[in-house]
């Protein structure tokens, strides 16, 4: 395929992948337009509605100002006052990234890799800021500035996921891949194998932590599905009304399982200034009446701090699984090998934890739901402690196997 027509599928592939993460919150919107609404208001509120939704799923922060009238007579005068929103509805932007990734195999089967990939990213980031143009209004207003970034860079996260895993099947960016093969021969085989084992273990600790958190969240909506069908209840919506919440409640799925992998950390996270869901107790105020909350613990828990061998039992694996790789590159592994890497799987465990934490957080409202989701500062040093030791115990431990016979190291 010439570069022209690579650079057209990959703006083709960008175009298609913003239309489907607006047309999911726009498809329920415009059920809720037709059905409960029976087509009398303007549309275009529910477009700009999603587009909305769709930039808060990629961390765009978007502005909402009640008509200072309207507040008033509601009685609620500071109603009228800007309210900033920043936190993000994950799902979303979960979607953005499977999609690029899905786009970027295909940009690699196709040839011509950088200039897809680069005409795909811009196109990406050019649509996101024409959409953002048609939603904006005095009542609600993105970051224009955010727009054009940030969703891009969610797409290109999976993009570049994307051809990586075709390039191991491929012949893909080979002239890149020589000179980066080149420039690793050139590094000491136990800095790269140390380098390696260390990204291993961090990300396989992170993997087994939120597998771990995913499965928790799942047993709560079992355990708590009475009292989520309570707030349901409490909310009056009919069977449109009812799909259009749960909907929007699937976007911070990824959320909800975040915030179980601070608790299972340690830190927690917070629902509201002065509130906290962790291991070392839970007091929570006042909350949204939206059912997903109902999953939420309500009181302490003797058995919560239970919950917090589960990282250090996910990192004591990787560190049992990392060390024969190492053994098969290096030979013997000193103590001090031992103790580098599992600062090295410490430092990048939690770093990943600290930015998916961050990623989970943000201002949900006004008032006390400024603070809405864990400290990624706390998440991150308190999950970085844990993975090193537990690493570095797993590694010990894995000492006791029969060690595998030595062969050449090729990379990370």
């Amino acid at each position: 395929m010439t570069r022209r027509l690579t650079a057209f599928f990959a703006a083709l592939e960008a175009l298609l992948v913003v239309a489907i993460g607006i047309a999911i919150p726009l498809v329920p919107l415009t059920i809720v337009w037709a059905a409960h609404f029976g087509f009398s208001p303007d549309w275009t509120v529910f477009w700009r509605a999603a587009v909305d939704i769709w930039l808060l799923g990629h961390g765009v922060d978007v502005t909402f100002t009640l008509d200072p009238l309207l507040a008033e007579g509601l009685g609620m005068p500071a109603a009228g006052d800007p309210i900033k929103v920043t936190i993000a509805l994950l799902g979303l932007g979960l979607v953005t990234v499977l999609l690029g990734a899905r786009a970027g195999g295909r940009i690699a089967d196709a040839g011509h890799v950088l200039v897809g990939g680069v005409t795909a990213v811009v196109v990406f980031a050019a649509a996101s800021l024409g959409a953002t143009a048609t939603a904006l209004h005095a009542a609600a207003r993105p970051s224009l500035w955010q727009a054009l970034f940030l969703p891009a860079t969610v797409f290109g996260v999976g993009l570049v996921a994307g051809v990586l895993r075709a390039g191991r099947s491929h012949d893909v960016g080979s002239t890149t891949a020589q000179r980066f093969g080149r420039w690793l021969d050139g590094v000491p085989v136990e800095v790269r194998a140390g380098v390696g084992a260390a990204l291993r273990g961090g990300f396989a600790a992170v993997a087994l932590t939120v597998a771990a958190a995913s499965v928790i969240v799942a047993l709560l909506f079992v355990v708590k599905f009475p009292e989520m069908i309570g707030l349901y209840e409490t909310l009056h919506t009919e069977v449109v009304g009812g799909i259009a919440v749960t909907a929007g409640q699937l976007t911070v799925l990824p959320n909800l399982v975040l915030w179980a992998v601070a608790w299972l950390v340690g830190p927690g996270f917070a629902i509201g200034v002065g509130s906290h869901v962790s291991p070392l107790g839970t007091a929570l105020g006042p909350l949204p009446a939206l059912p997903v909350f109902g999953a939420l613990p309500s009181t302490d828990s003797p058995f919560g701090y239970a919950g917090v061998l589960v990282p250090v039992v996910a990192a004591f694996l990787a560190g049992v699984a990392v060390r024969p790789a190492l053994v098969r590159a290096v030979g013997y592994v000193s103590p001090v090998v031992v103790i580098a890497v599992a600062a090295g799987t410490g430092v990048v465990g939690g770093a990943v934890l600290g930015v998916l934490a961050a990623a989970s957080a943000g201002a949900a409202g006004p008032g006390r739901l400024a603070v809405v989701g864990p400290d990624p500062v706390l998440v991150g040093l308190v999950a970085a402690a844990e993975f090193a030791v537990a690493a570095g115990l797993g590694m010990a431990a894995a000492s006791r196997l029969p060690a595998p016979p030595r062969r050449p190291y090729s990379g990370t």
